[in-house]
């Protein structure tokens, strides 16, 4: 279903239609919003040291560096992923909010917020959860996946919530429409005042942290609505993905975005 909406609205290239002005500039609208997101157009240099601090198009476009100055890391391809999943979610009238956990410096959240203002939608929240300060040490008795895991070393992983607030206000879309929950997500999640989502967006790169979000959450997205996993690709990730599927019965087939992160569609 996911891949013939691309089809019809253009997004692939097989469609015939043409868009009109309107569709036009938004696409325009959202599409540099993505560029500006992951800054392919400044190009600006890595600053982890697997990558040598040289800018690579192709690495930038997979999300496989952590950019020294764009708003996210997650790429090209998931970014666009995340923009036509949004998209979809309003022209379909899949009822819910946007939500992401774990968003670093916010640009994937800024991509949710830019596609309601972009559609000019005022009755939905983009949720912004995330501690704003790195990730949890792990917790090997209670998640033995997570044994060993030394993310919640990197401090550049740590990005306060007045940045990411300031970020999304370079934008101009801090508002009362984007909503922020800070904390660990067993303290922050399931008290959360969510009723319904449409997108659950999840980057917490841990076992903890992944089955904390789907816990919390996954009951509260709509059928039609959608899951995306950015970091499937790490066994702590995959594995608590995989078992919540098992426990839940959950069927739905993943589909991949680039060799990282995975997506599927509630209820199909």
């Amino acid at each position: 279903m996911f891949d013939a909406f691309l089809r019809a609205t253009g997004m692939r290239p097989s469609s015939s239609a043409r868009p009109t002005g309107i569709e036009r500039a938004r696409g325009l609208y959202l599409g540099l919003m993505q560029k500006c997101l992951i800054n392919s157009i400044y190009e600006d240099p890595p600053a982890d040291f697997w990558n040598r601090g040289t800018y690579d198009a192709a690495v930038r476009e997979i999300g496989w560096d952590w950019p020294s100055r764009a708003h996210s890391m997650i790429g090209a391809r998931r970014m666009f992923n995340l923009r036509c999943l949004c998209e979809y979610a309003l022209l379909h009238k899949v009822p819910g909010d946007f939500i992401e956990t774990g968003v670093w410096r916010g640009g994937a959240a800024i991509m949710m917020r830019a596609v309601l203002a972009a559609y000019q939608v005022t009755d939905r929240n983009v949720w912004v959860a995330d501690s704003f300060q790195g990730l949890p040490p792990p917790d090997p008795d209670k998640y033995p996946a997570d044994a060993g895991d030394i993310t919640y070393q990197y401090r550049e992983l740590a990005v306060s919530i007045e940045e990411v607030q300031s970020n999304f206000a370079k934008y101009d879309l801090l508002d009362e429409q984007v909503r922020f929950l800070k904390g660990w997500f067993r303290d922050t999640l399931q008290t959360a005042p969510i009723e319904r989502l449409a997108v659950l967006r999840l980057d917490g790169d841990l076992y903890e942290s992944t089955m904390d979000s789907l816990t919390a959450l996954y009951h509260k997205v709509s059928k039609g609505g959608f899951i995306i996993i950015d970091d499937y690709q790490l066994p702590t990730c995959r594995s608590a993905v995989e078992d919540f599927r098992g426990s839940q019965g959950i069927r739905e087939p993943i589909q991949e975005i680039d060799g990282a992160g995975v997506f599927w569609e509630v209820g199909i």
